[in-house]
């Protein structure tokens, strides 16, 4: 990558001002740092929207074969699963007629060696579920932690937690079964 390649590039993650010459960087290996923590804060990105297009494939791409979880604060499982049963989890709370958003926010990336990193991101998070007494809509605040490691298709969660801070609106909305 040229010198200016890199100025640019810089530029772009709104990083020019605050950073070291591009030429010290790419020779430190900071470019590829920041390369991989985008990478990173995009595949949370993905996910987030995967499930809110209700894209099991997309979803499931995002993570390993077998993964950590804990929802315990939230309600739901915890421990070693298949990816698979996460997915399956979701995809069968948030049917056709369940609507829901996630936004998340404030990332902070720390890597633990070259292949391996912990994601923690603010969170937000609606369910929408029209016809329910008490009302149609669930709001979520928290914390998402994440492990991922690098792997041939690139960056995976292998740990996932999410820890909700406050909520608002309708409880029944997120465990509501599809209606009949």
């Amino acid at each position: 990558m040229t010198s200016t390649a890199c100025v640019r590039l810089l530029v772009l993650m709104g990083l020019a001002a605050s950073a070291p010459h591009p030429v010290a960087l790419a020779r430190e290996g900071t470019i590829e740092r920041l390369l991989d923590e985008r990478a990173i804060i995009a595949l949370a990105d993905r996910l987030d929207a995967a499930v809110d297009r209700k894209d099991w494939d997309a979803a499931r791409a995002a993570f390993a074969p077998t993964i950590e979880v804990d929802l315990s604060a939230a309600g739901g499982p915890t421990g070693r699963m298949p990816s698979d049963e996460l997915i399956g989890m979701w995809e069968t709370n948030l049917f056709e007629e369940k609507t829901s958003f996630h936004l998340r926010g404030n990332h902070i990336v720390a890597f633990e060696g070259a292949n391996q990193a912990r994601l923690t991101s603010s969170a937000y998070a609606w369910n929408r579920l029209d016809g329910l007494p008490g009302g149609a809509l669930w709001e979520v605040w928290g914390q998402y932690d994440y492990e991922v490691e690098r792997s041939d298709a690139g960056w995976v969660i292998t740990d996932f937690t999410f820890v909700p801070t406050h909520d608002r609106g309708n409880r029944v909305v997120p465990g509501a079964p599809r209606p009949q």
